[in-house]
């Protein structure tokens, strides 16, 4: 066994230990100082309420502080408190009073942009990194995080000497309240094993997509900016680091290529029972712009750092993948859809057994959907002795 694969196997038990330690905590009452001493963050417990309950919807009660960077000193994080009130003016408009309660959270807050870094790892972009991949989670998923670390998310030299491959995992902080104060121990371990998570002082919630997505774009303008190129994905797809890396081989980091599962002419669902409903008071245009499925996408570095200055003249949007598609429309960056990208599985019809046919995950470069057990089954047989039938070229 390497000796990278024996690290890992340690790590990977020990954040087993602890996690059946927690479940022990949680059965029998214990606080959480009694399962580890040290909270990184200081977060306290909050109520969530109605619509004019800032707490609820955006963060936890308290204010992480971060101290002023002096003359000299490496980049910070410049936003030191969650000062954010609700925006009254809109509660007196009629279109405003016929939203969904979720709506109306939604837009009264929207002008909160961004937040406190809870955990932050600038050291992940000293030296030369050539892809940076970045990986959107919630606190509760440690095992998907765990199996990406083991797979695809695993770090290296890209070859020819191009630079290092570098993971992230992207977090807010817990949406549930009773989950709050152990998960939040329980990643502050993870996180001194694995020196991976950024994570910030929002509620990780369907909506707030589009604050990580922002948060990230604002995070790398200021600690990566050299990043040649920026891989963002979900953690239950499978990604074929090979295969990215054989695609970029002949891109430059200040090209306009954003790459991925690019949907055209896409309409805003307005049936209010879809998890994707916007009401025509939010977005009344017929079309939106081309936009990659969040799945997975590839962009140059260059264009990330447009993006982010791109972003801050929109308001935020509900959802993440359009909103970055809004801003894409504003640079005049047109997406580029690879067949090597299928972030709606390898087939549209989810019974069919091609979704779970090796021979054609070793020629994709990303797909969506697996869970940590498939994923990790899947990896094994893609890189085994894998023979097929004929070889797919997608690249």
């Amino acid at each position: 066994m390497g000796l990278w694969r024996k690290k890992t196997v340690y790590r990977s038990v020990c954040l087993s230990v602890v996690v059946l330690a927690a479940l022990t905590v949680l059965q029998r009452g214990l606080t959480p100082g009694q399962l580890l001493h040290s909270s990184p963050s200081g977060l306290e417990r909050g109520k969530s309420g109605g619509v004019s309950d800032t707490v609820g919807f955006w963060k936890l009660p308290g204010k992480a502080v971060t101290p002023a960077p002096t003359a000299g000193e490496p980049p910070a994080w410049d936003v030191r408190a969650s000062n954010c009130s609700a925006n009254t003016n809109l509660t007196g408009q009629a279109w405003f009073q016929t939203l969904e309660p979720h709506f109306q959270q939604f837009l009264l807050y929207r002008h909160c942009r961004y937040f406190p870094i809870l955990m932050n790892h600038p050291e992940k972009c000293e030296g030369d990194v050539y892809l940076l991949v970045v990986v959107k989670s919630v606190i509760t998923q440690h095992d998907r995080r765990e199996a990406i670390r083991r797979t695809w998310g695993r770090e290296r030299k890209a070859e020819g000497g191009r630079g290092a491959v570098r993971t992230l995992f992207l977090l807010g902080t817990a949406s549930k309240e009773e989950e709050r104060a152990h998960y939040q121990q329980l990643l502050a371990y993870e996180d001194r094993l694995y020196g991976d998570i950024l994570q910030w002082d929002f509620l990780d919630s369907f909506f707030n997509l589009t604050l990580k997505e922002v948060h990230f774009l604002k995070w790398q303008d200021t600690f990566c900016p050299r990043a040649r190129f920026v891989f963002k994905g979900d953690d239950d797809v499978f990604v074929s680091p090979d295969n990215l890396l054989e695609f970029l081989a002949d891109r430059r980091p200040d090209e306009d290529l954003f790459v991925g599962d690019v949907l055209y002419r896409a309409r805003p669902i307005r049936k209010k029972d879809n998890k994707y409903y916007i009401p025509g008071s939010l977005y009344s245009k017929p079309l939106y712009p081309p936009y990659a499925g969040g799945g997975g996408f590839l962009m140059a570095g260059g264009l990330a750092r447009r993006l982010y200055r791109a972003s801050e003249t929109l308001e935020l949007y509900p959802i993440d993948d359009v909103f970055l598609g809004m801003c894409l429309q504003l640079l005049r960056v047109q997406p580029v859809a690879h067949v090597g990208f299928k972030t709606f599985g390898i087939m549209r019809n989810k019974s069919s057994p091609l979704n779970k046919e090796p021979c054609f995950f070793r020629s994709m470069l990303v797909v969506h959907k697996l869970l940590p057990d498939e994923l990790l089954r899947m990896w094994e047989l893609v890189h085994g002795n894998l023979t097929c039938a004929r070889q797919l070229r997608v690249l």
